[in-house]
């Protein structure tokens, strides 16, 4: 866990205790990662791995104090130490380890089972290791988050279901609409939902009959080139109304703007009301052919799978046990090298003195002989000495301890 007198921490900050305010001030653009990571460098961190999501910055590295991360961290973006000590956590050695398995596998996450921050992990990772900031240690562990990650995904349930209303309502489309590609869709406003809805209806749909419209035409026309979308003019609303089959309001105003005398249709009509305050009238469930969805019914939709999620994370959490457990074998066997090789260094000056005085002794002395059958013998002793330090992990520092006065050894620092 530590080297040089040198210890792993995770240092952060996440939507636990920071508002949306104070993350920003520690969020950190792909040019002040950089920076980090250079000063890193030149600062002596020999390892360091770099996280930062609207949700949460963290660092992960080797430090003597977590102040030599904090201070980089604060040097690179807008946020004090003052500020970053009132929300902050700094997690050292297992912890550390603990708490990069709990991020990467989504169980931190504000959403329960977001993945999407085992990507940055994994790159943030890469980028580090271009500039020879990932150590040995780190990459196992990293690789390891990873694997239970993956396996968490594939195994349990924990990111099944739709949990924004975004893409709860786009899934609420695709499951009530036959042929969806040839739908004429409108999304009346472009507030943030229905912008997002709107990209998830282009992404899953492949329908190319998106008509825009919001009251600023101009504020349309961004949105659409984006997307490729039709644009029309706030006075066509009603036109547009009745050509469409599936409507999507997402505006900002405070009263409705779509109500009942506005449809002449006969045909089916879905309205999705996605504003807070409401802007579809009421009234309008008075037609035959109309079904109108609101948000609240929607974010009900995202709730229920949230609670639903819940269920799998005794699955996650075992997953992670197993795979950090295979990571903290791997460190106990790290902890073993120097006395192991100390031990070889020990008998193979036992042998070099013997086969010295051999020599002189022997006038027909056959050296390749000599040489081969005693490395031999010195690999095999020093394999039963690793095979005891493996196999009995609880007692191995005593056993090292045991070894090194049996031996006389002074061995190097442990890893």
């Amino acid at each position: 866990m530590h080297n040089k007198s040198k210890f792993f921490y995770a240092i952060g900050l996440s939507y636990k205790k920071a508002d949306a305010v104070v993350r920003g001030h520690f969020s950190l653009s792909d040019t002040a990662k950089q920076e980090v990571l250079s000063q890193a460098k030149e600062n002596g961190i020999e390892s360091l791995v770099l996280i930062s999501t609207c949700n949460r910055t963290e660092m992960y590295g080797f430090a003597e104090h977590p102040y030599q991360l904090i201070q980089l961290l604060c040097e690179n973006t807008k946020g004090t130490v003052e500020e970053f000590q009132e929300v902050a956590y700094v997690y050292k050695s297992k912890e550390a380890i603990n708490h990069m398995f709990r991020v990467g596998s989504g169980l931190d996450s504000q959403i329960l089972g977001d993945f999407e921050i085992i990507y940055q992990l994994r790159s943030s990772a890469r980028a580090s290791k271009k500039l020879g900031l990932l150590n040995s240690f780190t990459e196992r562990l990293v690789n390891h988050v990873i694997q239970a990650s993956k396996r968490i995904k594939n195994e349990t349930q924990l990111s099944s279901g739709a949990t924004s209303v975004s893409f709860a309502s786009v899934q609420y489309i695709m499951n009530s609409a036959e042929n969806i590609s040839e739908k004429n869709i409108l999304l009346f406003g472009t507030g943030k939902i229905g912008r997002n809805t709107c990209e998830n209806l282009v992404k899953h749909t492949k329908n190319s009959h998106i008509t825009l419209i919001n009251r600023t035409k101009t504020k349309a026309e961004e949105v659409a080139g984006k997307f490729n979308l039709i644009v029309k003019d706030y006075e066509n609303l009603q036109e547009e109304i009745n050509a469409s089959d599936i409507i999507v309001v997402a505006t900002g105003a405070q009263n409705p703007t779509v109500y009942k005398e506005l449809i002449t249709t006969d045909k089916p009509l879905l309205i999705l009301d996605l504003s807070i305050p409401k802007n579809v009238n009421e009234d309008v469930r008075e037609l035959p052919n109309v079904t109108l969805v609101h948000m609240d019914d929607l974010a009900k939709i995202t709730d229920d799978t949230l609670e639903n999620r819940k269920a799998f994370i005794p699955d996650a959490e075992k997953i992670i046990s197993e795979i950090s457990a295979e990571f903290s074998a791997w460190l106990q066997t790290l902890k073993f090298v120097p006395t192991i090789q100390a031990i070889k260094h020990k008998l193979t000056d036992l042998k070099n003195s013997e086969l010295n005085n051999q020599r002189k002794k022997l006038p027909d002395f056959n050296e390749d002989q000599a040489e081969l059958i005693s490395n031999n013998i010195i690999q095999k002793i020093t394999n039963q000495f690793a095979h005891h330090l493996r196999e009995d992990i609880d007692s191995s520092d005593e056993s090292i301890e045991l070894f090194k006065k049996i031996f006389q050894l002074e061995t190097t620092q442990n890893v």
